[in-house]
């Protein structure tokens, strides 16, 4: 089943689409605009199923042909445009899956609904292509373009879709659902929704990888011994996190949360609010030994890494003066 009850948070965007379908007032351009996996293809996925539902409800029925369809991708009236370049959505691509498809009426239905998955990739002659399907689009036609960036697209673009802003979902809705939905246990989806800062799709896909698991592991287990860690231990430990180089802002992320908790716990004493309460002994003897200023000076050196990897600084001259400062400080 799927329906915008579905949908965790996003109330906003569920209210205005569900207002245009109830109202029949549907635009033919939107534009859904939220950072990766935030949940925007899915959105997109029921709004056009409720489109093209032979009930004509706010809500797809999920029993109709076309919703049964529109389930499994089927739908001849909902398309989505795909590009073969990996970064890059063409000129090509749009004049053939969007351009010279949309004069050809629906199929079945009675609207063509376009879905634009990553549509921040459209070359700028791509976006111009498109731009002339917005200006004169047929009665039939809804465009939905899905950006995790929505400066990269054309202001002409913009000003003639309806903008729809994901925001971040709230923790308490994110541990509620991967609790009872996905059956996570309450301290693992704790962890996950630390993690995921507001994006559902994150915290689904950390709550089910092994690789996040390893890398949390590895973390949690280099900071028992920082303390007594000697240069070339340092070198070692550096070696190792160079091997998840993809995860490597995950691993700073695990680092930050855990040195907050020290520093909660020095403030206040209280478990209950901590990320990592399994970790408590560790974070009792850490909190016992360092200063306020120590342990925020770790923060803003974890902070200050992230920034050097972004900028391309070298990765293990960044790793080792974050350690040190670590050693110095935690």
């Amino acid at each position: 089943m799927a329906g915008f009850e579905n949908i965790i948070g996003q109330e906003q965007i569920k209210a205005h689409l569900q207002g245009a379908l109830e109202s029949k007032k549907v635009s033919h351009a939107y534009i859904i605009n939220g950072e990766k996996s935030s949940g925007k293809e899915f959105i997109a996925r029921i709004f056009a199923m409720a489109l093209q539902c032979e009930q004509e409800g706010k809500d797809p029925c999920n029993e109709c042909h076309s919703c049964k369809q529109a389930l499994s991708k089927n739908q001849p009236d909902i398309l989505y445009v795909s590009h073969e370049k990996p970064n890059t959505i063409s000129v090509d691509d749009i004049r053939t899956q969007v351009n010279n498809d949309v004069a050809v009426k629906p199929y079945s239905s009675r609207y063509k609904v376009y879905i634009i998955n990553e549509a921040e990739k459209m070359t700028p002659q791509a976006q111009n292509a498109i731009l002339k399907t917005l200006e004169e689009p047929p009665e039939y036609a809804v465009i939905l373009l899905l950006v995790s960036n929505v400066n990269t697209l054309l202001p002409t673009i913009l000003s003639r879709c309806v903008l729809l802003n994901m925001k971040p979902v709230r923790d308490s809705l994110m541990k509620k659902y991967l609790m009872e939905e996905l059956l996570i246990p309450d301290y693992k989806a704790d962890v996950c929704v630390a993690f995921a800062r507001g994006n559902v799709g994150k915290a689904k896909a950390l709550a089910s990888s092994e690789e996040f698991e390893n890398v949390k592991s590895e973390a949690l287990g280099l900071l028992k011994y920082v303390q007594d860690m000697e240069i070339p231990e340092i070198v070692m430990a550096i070696k190792k996190i160079g091997e998840y180089r993809l995860e490597v802002n995950d691993y700073l992320d695990i680092l930050a949360i855990w040195y907050r908790d020290v520093l909660l716990f020095k403030a206040t004493a209280d478990v209950n609010h901590l990320v990592f309460r399994e970790e408590i002994q560790t974070i009792r003897k850490v909190a016992g030994r360092s200063s306020y200023e120590g342990i925020e000076n770790v923060i803003r050196a974890l902070d200050k890494a992230k920034r050097r990897l972004d900028a391309n600084v070298n990765f293990d001259l960044a790793m080792e003066l974050l350690f040190l400062e670590m050693k110095e400080n935690g």
